[in-house]
């Protein structure tokens, strides 16, 4: 058994639970199973779950999965990550993010001769963050593999207790609109592993060894935990927090801050002109628990790589108060109404998908971007976004595995 140094009041994760517990230990131990993780799969001691269970021969899987980002993530978005031996862990670490859109599901030898698979990833709270795609996916191949699946359950960074957004329509479905979860879902991974499994009836054995001591209510910096960075532009739990509304900007060609210090807290591009009006029509719409500071930046790489971009920085002055999403799609609609001609949705190839608007797959609703674009106002479109998710809220009930 492993002993951990951290303090009492902090949450335990399903992983942490999982190595100091006996009974739980032996869903692992001397058995035949692989990995999904990555950098953010620590404990409260910021150990990695991978090198706690490499070091004892007991616990040792037969191979490491890792999502889009690779294991440290030195990959950046829709970068895809190539399989490798690791020489210090001596374990095969395979991608589930490669060049196509069957690279994403975990293949038959990865699964052959194995009794469980096991799931480790941090999550940060949004419909469009891939990793619990990537987790639909593998537990769709255990199922079919008949292979046991187990959750090690974290906490959700930006609280369990708010929903944003509306559900996509499965005509749209795609790796950032695959689950039938709005855009800020509320839910943790264990919690969306139970509904995934029965609202697809998967013949599936999940176990999910859920958190100990976190509650909806907690953010991140209510669980006493450290926060690792699950992705290049998500470096601090605040980034989660703002990630449901301004990752829409992705779909545009609005700059979102990456190739910055600040991902998703600035926005801009080269051919806005007045950035001072256009901070004075959002502070304008007062927006609960955020304001807007004009500014500028050059990004490394990404939209705008090496150009000045006029923009603002947003800053969440009351995190219990800000809306993301009704923040980023008011955005939005303020840019388009000030630069029409200079404004666009980005065309190229998002998520494996060539045929259909970036901004599209985000909303999970081609009439909500062709709203925004009839000059419909970004707080109507959120309105009409909560319109839809009635029913998934009286469903959600069910699978809630803390109040």
């Amino acid at each position: 058994m492993i002993v951990f140094l951290g303090s009492p009041k902090m949450v335990k994760t399903g992983a942490e639970r999982l190595l100091t517990d006996e009974n739980l230990l032996s869903i692992i131990k001397n058995r035949k199973w692989a990995l999904i993780c990555h950098q953010a799969s620590v404990d409260s001691n910021a150990n990695h779950l991978f090198d706690l269970v490499c070091a004892d021969d007991s616990l040792r899987p037969q191979r490491l999965l890792v999502p889009e980002h690779g294991l440290f993530g030195e990959q950046l978005y829709m970068e895809a990550v190539e399989d490798v031996f690791h020489e210090r862990l001596q374990v095969p670490v395979s991608s589930l993010y490669g060049n196509t859109f069957e690279s994403l599901t975990p293949k038959a030898h990865h699964l052959d001769g194995l009794d469980l698979l096991v799931f480790d990833l941090q999550d940060v709270g949004a419909r469009y963050y891939t990793y619990l795609a990537t987790m639909t996916m593998a537990m769709e191949a255990c199922s079919k593999a008949k292979i046991q699946f187990v959750v090690l359950d974290r906490p959700n960074p930006i609280g369990g207790a708010l929903i944003e957004g509306n559900i996509p329509l499965p005509t749209l479905k795609s790796f950032v609109s695959y689950l039938p979860v709005p855009n800020r879902h509320g839910m943790t991974a264990g919690e969306i592993a139970k509904f995934v499994r029965d609202q697809q009836k998967m013949d599936l054995e999940l176990t999910v060894i859920p958190c100990k001591g976190w509650d909806r209510r907690k953010l991140w910096p209510e669980t006493g935990l450290p926060f690792v960075p699950p992705s290049p532009n998500i470096p601090t739990w605040e980034t989660a927090l703002v990630y449901p509304g301004m990752c829409l900007l992705e779909g545009t060609n609005i700059s979102e801050g990456r190739g910055t210090t600040m991902p998703f807290f600035l926005f801009g591009a080269p051919w806005i002109t007045n950035p001072t009006r256009l901070v004075e029509e959002l502070n304008s719409q007062n927006l609960a628990g955020v304001r807007f500071r004009e500014t500028a930046f050059t990004p490394s790489h990404d939209k705008g790589a090496n150009s000045s971009c006029k923009g603002a920085q947003l800053i969440v002055t009351d995190s219990e108060q800000f809306r993301p999403l009704v923040t980023g799609l008011v955005i939005i609609a303020t840019i388009f109404a000030n630069y029409p001609d200079d404004f666009a949705l980005r065309t190229d190839t998002y998520e494996f998908v060539d045929d259909v608007p970036a901004l599209d797959l985000l909303l999970g609703d081609s009439s909500l971007r062709e709203a925004l674009l009839n000059g419909v106002p970004g707080v109507e479109i959120a309105r009409r976004m909560r319109d839809g998710r009635r029913d998934f809220i009286a469903i959600r009930e069910r699978y809630l595995l803390y109040r």
